[in-house]
Parts: C-alpha cells; structure tokens; sequence
C-alpha cells in the first residue's frame, strides 16, 4: 500500500533494515555516541543550539511534558483546529490555569488579536500548532513569534511539518519545539524529539508536580550523560541515524524543503483546478493537502477504490471529515508519486 496519509508515512526499505541491526545496552558508550551523533543532526534539522530532548513516545507526550515543566501559572492556548484543540485539552486535564484563544478553523491565526489577547492578560506560556493537519494549513510562525513578549515561553508543535518545511527554531525564539518520527522525517512511529531553551529549563526548576517521564528535569539529568532517562527504542535510533545522514548529507535540507513545497503546489493546482483548497489562500501546508467542495464526492468510496489500486488517503478530520478530504505529500514521496496517485483519482471520479 502506497501511503499518502497525513502518516504514519512510507518508510525507505534501508531504514527499515537498519532497524535489524543487533540490539546495545541503552547506557552503554555504543548507545551514548548514538545519541550524541543523533543529537547533533537534530539541531541542525530544527536550526536550534538549544537543548533536545529525546522520548520514546509520541509527540502528544511531549506537548503533556511542555505544559507540565514550563509553567504553574496562565498559559494561552490558539486554537484553529483539531491539534490546538487537542492541547487546549492537555492543559486542562493537567490543571493549569489556561485561556483558549480560537480562531475558525481554516484560517490563520491574526498575531494582531494575539497582541491584543497578551496586552490584555499576563500570560507565562503560549502554545501554538504551527501546521495544523486537521485542516492543513500553516500558521505563519514568524509573525506570532514577533508579539510574544520576551518574559513569555513559545510552545510550538511542528509535528507535521519539521523536516519538511524550513522552521528556524532559534530566530523564531521558541522556547520548546516538538515533532516525532512518523511524518515529514519518513520514519516509523515510536520517537519524539523536543528543543528546549535554556529560559525554558530554568522556569521548569520552578514548577512543582511534573511527574517522572516526562519532566524535563529528568531529561536533562541524563542528556548531561548522552543518554535518555528510561530505555528508548534503540532500533529505531539507528533507523533515525541513518536518515539524518540522508536529509542532511544526500538530499540535502534545502532540496528537501524544495520537494515539499513543490508536491504541495502540484496537489493544489489539481485541486484547485477540480475542486478547491480548503484552508484560507496563502495558509497553505507543503506537507498535506485539504481537498474542499467535496459534496458531489463519495469520499468513503473513492478511498475504498483507491485501496484496492494500492493508494491510501486520508478522509477529513473531525468536523471536517463530510467536507474535505486529505493528501499527505511528505517524508521520501517524490513527485512522480503524487502524480501517479492523482492519475489514479481521475480515473476513478472520472475528471
């Protein structure tokens, strides 16, 4: 099955095969020169000099870890879609004091209304969904970050857009910066990844109740060592080894981001051409594709079809899923790819 999700994403038979590599003790000097090379790539991937930090977990764990470590007091959460919803929802069931300031979903958040929101209130921490694949749009970071006061901790949730998009995690002062394995770095699930400014760790000594596995206090403990906290998943670490050599070395960052943005504007053109693109114009993700104006579609059944030629795509999520429906275009798809799959569309609605 060819995938074309918004991921778990195709994997390169390579990175899978480094996964059989013979199994290291996680706190021997193999492991730690793992970690060390790995560490170093990531930086380079996020652009940041900040510290990483690495969970076998999935990025909801590290986005729980954010709030938990970076503040006791008043966090504001922007919302334009199911993922910033999501930890709006993280803040509260771990009883922090939060606002949510919602935009509709489609469209991008206004950094004049947040300047308004944190001149109005005092607020310790903002979070915000820098690609939301709900309803695949991107949020435009670097004017957020401009009105974020400096006494201010920026959470950001790049999960489905670091690695394929160019995201400057130092010039945009964000304090923690958070993205896994599955999507744009074309890996298996089961590894997070966070940057965590040193503003970031120094108001986390501060905060009470923060648990074990996800405290950043523990995590620093064992990066001093270059090691994780509690056993990580060691086969996939060499499989991630692998392919930072790949994006940095052979593709190329810069290609990479290149590939991405132009298998986005394929997507559109096609989509625009036929249908529309859901999110506002100018907001667009170069990592999936939201289909719009879809009423006449059986998007049910031109999934089945397209699974019985070999393709998967994805339908709408949540409140969209009756409305739109979704082309991951990320990781190590090209666009001889994509086109193939929207041959496969045409022939099958017959456009």
């Amino acid at each position: 099955m060819k995938l074309f999700i918004p991921g778990p994403v195709e994997v390169r038979e390579s990175l899978l095969k480094e996964m059989s590599k013979p199994m290291i003790g996680h706190r021997s000097v193999e492991f730690s020169d793992l970690y060390t090379n790995v560490v170093d790539k990531i930086k380079k991937i996020m652009q940041t000099s900040n510290k990483i930090f690495i969970s076998t977990s999935s990025s909801t764990g590290l986005m729980e870890s954010a709030i938990r470590n970076c503040t006791n007091g008043n966090i504001l959460n922007i919302t334009n879609g199911a993922f910033g919803e999501r930890w709006h929802e993280i803040t509260k069931k771990n009883g922090k004091n939060c606002e949510k300031l919602e935009f509709e979903w489609g469209t991008p958040v206004e950094p004049s209304i947040l300047s308004k929101e944190l001149d109005e209130k005092k607020y310790d921490a903002v979070t915000l969904v820098h690609n939301e694949s709900s309803t695949a749009l991107e949020n435009p970071i670097e004017e957020i970050s401009d009105v974020i006061p400096e006494d201010t901790l920026f959470l950001v949730d790049t999960v489905s857009s670091m690695g394929g998009v160019d995201i400057p995690v130092d010039e945009n002062n964000i304090d923690v910066c958070l993205f896994g394995t599955q999507k744009c770095m074309g890996l298996p699930p089961g590894l997070s990844f966070c940057s965590v400014s040193n503003n970031a760790i120094k108001k986390s000594k501060n905060v009470g109740n923060k648990g074990y596995y996800f405290s950043f206090s523990t995590f620093e403990k064992y990066n001093k060592k270059n090691q994780t906290p509690t056993t990580p998943n060691i086969s996939l670490m060499y499989a991630l080894n692998k392919q930072l050599n790949y994006i940095l070395h052979e593709e190329g960052l810069k290609k990479r981001w290149k590939r991405h943005k132009r298998m986005a504007e394929m997507v559109r053109d096609w989509a625009n051409e036929n249908f529309s693109v859901y999110p506002k114009e100018g907001h667009e993700s170069n990592t999936l594709t939201a289909i719009g104006d879809v009423e006449e579609v059986d998007v049910k059944l031109l999934i089945n079809k397209l699974k019985k030629e070999g393709y998967l795509i994805s339908n709408g999520y949540g409140k969209l899923a009756g409305d739109t429906f979704r082309i991951g275009h990320m990781a190590d798809r090209g666009p001889s790819d994509l086109k193939n799959l929207l041959n496969k569309i045409n022939q099958i609605l017959e456009i």
